[in-house]
């Protein structure tokens, strides 16, 4: 194969790769949304501790978004 074959299979495959690290994370947003909306239904009085919590577990899950769209930047800037 030529370089420029390869240099575009590449960038697709960075494509696809940060694809797939993003269905990770709004997954995992999802679980902690829901599993908080369950538990202040159960016990409303908790409601501004889990909120908090869960924006700290959305933060955290949406860190693994940002490293992987750094990741597609480097492989696709060829740096």
């Amino acid at each position: 194969m030529d370089t420029t074959t390869v240099a575009a299979l590449s960038g697709n495959i960075a494509t696809i790769g940060y694809g797939l690290a993003a269905i990770g994370p709004a997954i995992g947003v999802g679980i902690v949304v829901g599993k908080t909306i369950e538990s202040v239904a159960r016990q409303p009085e908790l409601q501004g501790r889990l909120q908090v919590l869960m924006y700290i577990g959305i933060a955290f899950t949406e860190a693994l978004a940002l490293i992987g769209i750094a990741t597609y930047y480097l492989f696709t800037t060829g740096q």
